[in-house]
């Protein structure tokens, strides 16, 4: 298990189709974390990790999953928590990770 913190931008995940993709909102993690988080442990569907998340007082439990476009793991981070938060894209996002079995 390995914990992490860091802020990024919140960014919003354009779709080829916008009308049936949704507003997707994700972080995308420091080069450093991806790679120690990549090292961590065992992958599920995806190439995905499960980890527990705190932004804030909000606090949750979700997968980070690789992305080629962005060559490290991307967070998604759902609309009750950009509300509770405050968060808006382009905004800054501080984000405590941690690794979960």
């Amino acid at each position: 298990m390995s914990e992490h913190e860091f802020t990024a931008q919140l960014w919003r995940w354009r779709a080829r189709d916008e009308e049936s993709g949704g507003a997707w909102f994700f972080v995308s993690l420091p080069f450093e974390v991806s790679d120690a988080i990549d090292e961590a442990g065992p992958r599920k569907g995806f190439g995905s990790v499960r980890v527990e998340v705190s932004v804030g007082a909000s606090t949750w439990r979700t997968s980070v999953f690789p992305s080629a476009e962005e060559r490290t793991f991307v967070l998604p981070v759902k609309k009750a928590v950009r509300t509770a938060e405050g968060l808006v894209e382009g905004g800054p996002c501080s984000v405590r990770l941690r690794t979960v079995e």
